[in-house]
């Protein structure tokens, strides 16, 4: 795959992002599509068992020393919370219990955030519409990095330390580059958290809180299933912002592989893309596609012509109140 964009600025193009109108012509061609959109009745109880494992885990990691702690939240724990991070993703598209019972899939989130130690559900709800809205958006699509970032994590050395705290900038890069006030669900959900981690922490001490933040930070920085993070928009192919994976690393991730499929589609649960690849396969069959995240990892790291300024910005033009 040819490769592109990878120091001095950003790819800027001033056209709108091709998933508007690709829905609309594959809508037009397959309105079966239609179906496939809703809430998915499996996901409230995949995400609960999950939740539930990560619980039992905080009893049977008490008394562990501490090499142990990190392996297990590594190997094992890590996994189980990124995978949930990507279960919110998709919770925030209101695919657990539909539109029309929104709030619930709020407080769902709020339960699948449990184990990942710190609140997250809602704030990435909050931006993550934007993300969809306003792909590549300058000051709008705080995916993109920082004129910082890519300025600075331009070498080897640079890049993996900037895998290591994807984490980091991930929770920052929003109150830097398009802040937003604290809502009422941020609270809750920071409570709730709160509540929750002082309650394990009571019943078993310190070391099941740092089996479950330290899984969370490691796995969602240096581990395989993180190279989703740069497969996703990053332009290893001039003018291709949006890349699908197709690989076993989605039967753990809800499909988040199927990225192209899921911007075409964001109300399409997880669990239903790879239907949607299938009915439309003359529409993605052709298109630049990844066949391994840790590849993805190694590119990045590797390659001069890719790294955080690998990213396609556009300008919108909001209206007034926006």
């Amino acid at each position: 795959m040819g490769k592109t964009g990878g120091r001095g600025d950003f790819e800027w193009v001033y056209s709108d992002q091709p998933h508007t109108s690709r829905r609309k012509e594959i809508l037009a061609k397959y309105p079966e599509i239609k179906s496939l959109m809703g809430p998915d009745p499996h996901l409230k109880w995949v995400v609960s068992g999950m939740v539930l494992t990560q619980l039992l885990a905080c009893y049977l990691v008490r008394n562990l020393s501490w090499k142990w702690i990190f392996f297990w939240a590594y190997a094992f724990g890590g996994c189980i919370n990124h995978s949930l991070t990507l279960a919110i993703h998709d919770i925030s598209h209101n695919v657990a219990f539909g539109n029309k019972l929104a709030k619930w899939n709020r407080w769902f989130a709020m339960w699948a955030n449990l184990p990942i130690g710190l609140p997250y559900s809602a704030s990435f709800k909050k931006y993550h519409i934007d993300h969809h809205r306003y792909l590549g958006g300058d000051w709008l699509d705080v995916d993109i990095p920082t004129d910082f970032e890519g300025w600075f994590f331009c070498t080897p050395t640079r890049k993996v330390l900037w895998l290591f705290l994807q984490p980091l900038f991930y929770a920052l890069r929003p109150l830097v580059v398009n802040p937003k006030p604290v809502c009422r669900l941020e609270i809750q959900n920071a409570v709730i958290q709160l509540t929750v981690d002082i309650i394990i922490f009571y019943l078993w001490g310190l070391k099941p809180i740092v089996y479950l933040i330290a899984g969370s930070i490691l796995c969602m920085g240096l581990h395989p299933i993180s190279g989703h993070f740069i497969a996703e928009h990053y332009m290893f192919l001039k003018g291709h912002e949006t890349y699908s994976y197709y690989g076993p690393l989605n039967w753990i991730t809800f499909n988040v592989g199927y990225h192209m499929e899921h911007h075409d589609f964001p109300s399409i649960p997880g669990s239903k893309l790879p239907q949607v690849k299938q009915i439309a396969a003359e529409y993605y069959d052709s298109l630049p596609q990844h066949t391994s995240w840790t590849r993805v990892l190694w590119d990045f790291v590797f390659d001069d012509s890719i790294g955080p300024y690998a990213r396609i910005k556009r300008e919108y033009k909001l209206n007034k109140g926006e």
